[in-house]
C-alpha cells in the first residue's frame, strides 16, 4: 500500500523489454500506489482515489514507460478539467511513439485525471468543484481533494518535471501556448524546449496543480491549446512535438521533432479585451493575428441591426485566445492579446472562475487579474 492508503490495480499486463548490453545498469523498478513497475516495461495501472456512493471504486488511469537506464522522471497529465480533451489525444499519441527501449528514466502519463468530469463532459467534478483549485489535496477531504492528494503523493512529488495539458474553457479557444514561471531557470528552459508559438510568464494560481508542484520544487509547464470537447489535430500535433522535445531536452530520448521554424514569442503581459455592449458579435481579427493600437477588433450590433459599436485595440500585440460565441453580454471576455516582451511589472489577465463555468465562484477564490513584480532567481 502507498502512503495515501490507496491501492493501484494493474489494468493491462506490463510489456517488459529485456535489457540489452547497451542498457545495462537499469533504472530499477518504480512503485506507484503499491504496484510495482518493472524496469524496461510499459505498465498500465488503475489508481484508486475514492469510492462512489454505491461503493464502486473510483480510479484514474496511469501509464508508466519505465526505461532500463536511470534518468529523469517526467509526468504528463491531461483532462484535469474534464471537458478539455486535446490533452487526452496528445498523451495517446506520445505513448504510441515512445517505448521502454527508447526511454532513459521514466515517463508517467495520466491521460484522464478528472475521470468523472470526462464522463459527464464537464469541466468540474459532479459536486461542481474545480479540481485545479484543490491541490495539494487531502486524504480525508472531498473527492476532488482526494484525487489531488493521490496524484501529488504518487506521481507529482517524486518527479523531476511535469507537463499539464489543457484547452480553453468552453466557448473560448486558445492558440497553442505554454504558461510557466519564467523566473525559474529550469521551467524557462523546458518552456523554450517545448517550442509552442507563445511562452507566457504566468503567475501561480492558488490550488492549481502547477502551484502545488512548485511548492515541491517540481517545474511544470501548462500547455494550453484549442477548444473544449473536441480533438483538434493541429493542436495535438503541437502538443505531441512539445512533449517529445522536452523529453529530448531532459536526455530521456535520443530523437525529437526539430525546433519550430518561427521564433517563440515570450511575454509576461496579456489582456482580455471585454465587450462594453451586448449584442451580436462580428470579429475583425482571428487567432494568431498581430494587432496594433487603434485597430478595430470587433463590432457589436443590436438585434435590429441599427445600433453598432466598434471596439479598438488598446495594445500592440498578438491574439492568443478569443471567444467562439457570436453573442456577447457587457463585460464578456472577447479577445485575448499578448504584448510581446518581458516587462518590469508583469500583468496576466485571466477570466475568473465564475466566467470559466456556469456557477458562482467563491468570493475568496475569485482573482480575475494577477499582478506581481518580476523577480529573478
Amino acid at each position: 500500500m502507498s502512503e495515501s492508503g490507496f491501492e493501484a490495480q494493474r489494468a493491462v499486463t506490463a510489456e517488459t523489454v529485456g535489457a540489452t548490453p547497451e542498457y545495462e545498469g537499469g533504472a530499477g523498478p518504480l512503485q506507484i500506489g503499491g504496484a510495482d513497475v518493472p524496469e524496461g516495461a510499459r505498465t498500465d495501472l488503475l489508481l484508486k482515489v475514492s469510492e462512489s456512493y454505491t461503493g464502486d471504486r473510483m480510479s484514474i488511469p496511469i501509464t508508466v514507460v519505465n526505461g532500463v537506464r536511470p534518468g529523469p522522471l517526467l509526468f504528463v497529465t491531461a483532462a484535469v478539467h474534464g471537458d478539455e480533451l486535446n490533452g487526452v489525444g496528445i498523451v495517446r499519441e506520445v505513448l504510441n511513439r515512445v517505448g521502454p527501449p527508447d526511454v532513459v528514466g521514466a515517463l508517467v502519463c495520466v491521460p484522464v485525471v478528472n475521470v468523472l468530469g470526462v464522463q459527464f463532459h464537464s469541466r468540474y467534478l459532479p459536486d461542481r468543484r474545480d479540481l485545479n483549485r484543490c491541490f495539494p489535496g487531502s486524504p480525508n477531504g472531498s473527492t476532488a481533494s482526494r484525487i489531488a492528494y493521490t496524484l501529488m503523493t504518487e506521481v507529482i512529488s517524486g518527479a523531476d518535471a511535469g507537463i499539464d495539458l489543457h484547452t480553453a474553457a468552453n466557448r473560448r479557444m486558445n492558440v497553442p501556448q505554454v504558461r510557466t514561471n519564467l523566473a525559474d531557470r529550469r521551467a524557462r528552459e523546458l518552456g523554450v524546449a517545448f517550442g509552442a508559438p507563445y511562452l507566457i510568464d504566468a503567475p501561480l494560481r492558488p490550488g492549481s496543480l502547477r502551484d502545488a508542484a512548485d511548492r515541491e520544487g517540481v517545474p511544470v509547464l501548462t500547455f494550453e491549446g484549442g477548444q473544449a470537447l473536441r480533438f483538434e489535430d493541429d493542436v495535438i500535433e503541437v502538443g505531441v512535438a512539445g512533449v517529445l522535445r522536452v523529453m529530448r531536452h531532459l536526455g530521456m530520448i535520443g530523437q525529437a521533432p526539430p525546433p519550430p521554424d518561427e521564433p517563440i514569442l515570450e511575454t509576461d503581459e496579456t489582456h482580455w479585451i471585454r465587450a462594453d455592449r451586448g449584442g451580436i458579435l462580428d470579429l475583425h481579427v482571428g487567432a494568431g493575428d498581430r494587432v496594433a493600437v487603434g485597430q478595430p477588433l470587433w463590432t457589436v450590433t443590436g438585434p435590429f441591426g441599427r445600433e453598432r459599436t466598434q471596439q479598438e485595440s488598446a495594445y500592440d500585440g498578438v491574439v492568443i485566445g478569443m471567444t467562439t460565441l457570436p453573442l456577447v453580454n457587457p463585460g464578456d471576455a472577447v479577445v485575448h492579446i499578448a504584448v510581446p516582451g518581458l516587462h518590469d511589472h508583469a500583468y496576466s489577465d485571466e477570466p475568473t472562475d465564475e466566467e470559466d463555468l456556469d456557477v458562482e465562484a467563491d468570493a475568496d477564490e475569485e482573482s480575475p487579474r494577477w499582478w506581481r513584480r518580476r523577480t529573478t532567481q
